[in-house]
């Protein structure tokens, strides 16, 4: 849970409230609610996550991928989801 960065974790949580976005519509995401994301950091990352089986990536077409979040990134979310809770009980 905790070798990810913040901005990993925004990419999973982004990947998640879609149903298989491309990288575009990831970062006007994160964009619209977090940050700029500047396309050398976007893609790198996401590699990251598809490379530690978090994230799964596929063609849509001959120039857009889409990722999907996996079982594993899930468990990953929930954990951290459970994790943040215990801590910070007075927002419960």
């Amino acid at each position: 849970m905790f070798n990810l960065t913040g901005f990993q974790r925004d990419l999973l949580y982004a990947i998640s409230s879609q149903s298989k976005p491309s990288g575009q519509e990831i970062k006007e995401i994160l964009e619209r609610d977090v940050e700029e994301v500047r396309h050398g950091r976007l893609y790198p990352n996401l590699d990251t996550l598809v490379e530690q089986d978090y994230v799964e990536k596929g063609e849509l077409d001959r120039r857009t991928n889409y990722y999907e979040i996996t079982e594993k990134g899930e468990q990953l979310l929930r954990e951290r989801r459970e994790w943040e809770n215990d801590r910070v009980d007075f927002l419960s």
